[in-house]
């Protein structure tokens, strides 16, 4: 069912409640941190731009004076950022209500990570396995915790390459976008899955944004992919980051959400429009693509899962 006039201003009440919010500096990220911000939540925006995190907290305060807002440094292509960030994060608070996991790159030519792992899978996938991992512990002593995962309508065109995850044999930038939405999809789809047979309060939903106009189509691709999604995509067909994070609001904060589902945009090929349950692809819910995604994530960070009971 499509909410039909569901829009920023009808995100509840966040009083009282924690939220990690990642790439939160800009585009998406930021619209989110907007949106939780001017409904009580307190928001910890986790960039790997400090300066430009802090001029976005300066944005969002001069229209919200009472905004709840902190900066902390995340690289998330570099895991030992990843566990820094982590241990400060434990160091600091005894809970986290919700996590976005929204940063993301899009279709850089051939770029390795910190840990040599492809650019693309790096920050939009292992990143975010690592550090849902080292957190879930503080998310399983939140109120009504969640793990929100921003994936694409892309993820329904991925493949997961299994045999080459970081183009060393054959690097297309677009196929392997692709590839990092699909993980992010599966991902989602695997940790609900597991946190619900763990009995864990935790949940995991996923949520796109549909179309939307933000920095990652000017900043990452180049030649001929940067003028088609930036010069000839944004102006025609993508709506505002403020429309596009209206489905991970809806995910990180609607109460009738549910562990495992999708939320994207309900208008026409999920391209833009109110928040709506949405399908994923056969590969993203296929039980053996779950496992070996899993245990490749588990093998390329070094991380392993422990998932907390209600505390």
């Amino acid at each position: 069912m499509t909410q039909q006039h569901w829009t920023i201003d009808q995100v509840p009440d966040q009083t009282g409640r924690l939220f990690v919010v990642t790439g939160a500096a800009s585009g998406l990220g930021l619209a989110t941190t907007q949106g939780l911000a001017r409904c009580g939540g307190r928001v910890i925006l986790a960039v790997r731009d400090e300066e430009k995190g802090r001029r976005a907290v300066a944005t969002i305060t001069a229209e919200h004076p009472d905004a709840q807002l902190e900066v902390r440094h995340l690289d998330l292509a570099d895991l030992d950022s990843v566990g820094a960030f982590a241990a400060r994060m434990r160091a600091e608070h005894d809970r986290v209500d919700v996590l976005v996991n929204n940063a993301g790159v899009l279709a850089p030519p051939r770029t390795l990570s910190a840990q040599g792992h492809e650019l693309q899978l790096a920050v939009n996938h292992l990143g975010h396995f690592a550090l849902t991992a080292a957190l879930l512990g503080l998310l399983g002593a939140g109120r009504d915790p969640r793990v929100v995962t921003v994936s694409s309508v892309n993820h329904r065109q991925g493949r997961l390459f299994f045999d080459d995850p970081h183009g060393e044999r054959g690097y297309k930038p677009m196929a392997y976008y692709n590839q990092s939405k699909l993980a992010n999809a599966v991902f989602g789809h695997e940790l609900h899955l597991r946190l619900t047979e763990a009995k864990s309060p935790v949940r995991s939903m996923l949520a796109h944004p549909g179309y939307t106009a933000t920095n990652l189509q000017l900043h990452g691709p180049t030649g001929l992919w940067r003028f088609l999604l930036g010069r000839v995509g944004n102006p025609l067909f993508a709506q505002r980051p403020a429309d596009g994070a209206r489905p991970q609001l809806y995910a990180a904060t609607d109460p009738s959400v549910r562990g495992g589902e999708f939320i994207g945009p309900g208008g026409p090929a999920e391209l833009r429009g109110a928040p709506k349950r949405v399908a994923l692809s056969a590969t993203a819910t296929d039980a053996e693509t779950g496992r070996r995604l899993w245990d490749l994530s588990e093998q390329l960070t070094g991380v392993h899962y422990e998932f907390p009971a209600s505390v």
